[in-house]
């Protein structure tokens, strides 16, 4: 067997076709076919060809990997599940994410801490929430709770803190964006209190601080009235 031409790909000039014998075997990155050494007129073994092929199967999920980290950052779990939807094979798959990982690539802890960081600013969550919304992405347990421990300490933050944020845009939206109204009806305060309660509970808060929260936001002027006499 013998290379007859290496050829720069139309739409990819990154990559280049392969002739053996004049018919086109394969394509390849061109780092993978001049790395090993392939030059035009030099013999080649099918075994040769095997492995060039099965190392620029890993070079392509390298760069499919790259592209989807270009967007965002992923947990190495998320990562694997991704690529392989793109149908690489689950040890092509492993040895990316390890490549990427020893790199510093793909990092769960920082990935936790990152998304933890974000919904902290812009979208606040209990704890509960958080750490479950990072093992949905992959992220270990004990990772998960480490990041959410560690981030909130860092930004210097508290859950009931989270939590009257939330509750503060929740009340905004329900009352027009004024808040809750000075004075309200029993029963119009219960059905507030009860989708309060569940829209917080939803975002992970844990009863206690709910329960807290709830009773500030919601306070009526008598409240206000009796608890400054």
């Amino acid at each position: 067997m013998r290379i007859t031409a290496l050829e720069p790909q139309a739409r990819n000039p990154d990559r280049v076709n392969v002739y053996v014998d004049g018919e086109f075997r394969c394509g390849l990155a061109l780092e993978i076919a001049y790395g090993g050494g392939l030059r035009v007129g030099d013999e080649v073994t099918e075994e040769t060809l095997a492995a060039l092929e099965r190392e620029d199967l890993v070079w392509r999920a390298r760069e499919a990997a790259l592209n989807l980290l270009s967007y965002r950052a992923r947990s190495a779990a998320e990562l694997r599940r991704r690529l392989r939807r793109k149908d690489f094979p689950d040890d092509v798959v492993d040895r990316c994410v390890a490549d990427l990982a020893a790199k510093g690539l793909v990092d769960d802890a920082a990935f936790a801490a990152s998304w933890v960081r974000d919904r902290v600013r812009g979208r606040p969550r209990g704890a509960r929430r958080l750490v479950q919304e990072l093992r949905a992405k992959g992220v270990d347990q004990e990772t998960a709770a480490a990041a959410v421990q560690e981030t909130l300490a860092a930004e210097d933050v508290t859950e009931l803190e989270l939590a009257r944020d939330a509750a503060s845009a929740w009340a905004r939206r329900a009352f027009g964006g004024r808040g809750a109204p000075a004075r309200m009806d029993a029963e119009s305060r219960q059905t507030a209190k009860r989708r309060l309660y569940g829209y917080l509970a939803r975002r992970g808060f844990a009863g206690e601080v709910i329960r807290v929260v709830m009773d500030e936001v919601l306070r009526t002027e008598s409240d206000r009235r009796a608890n400054n006499n």
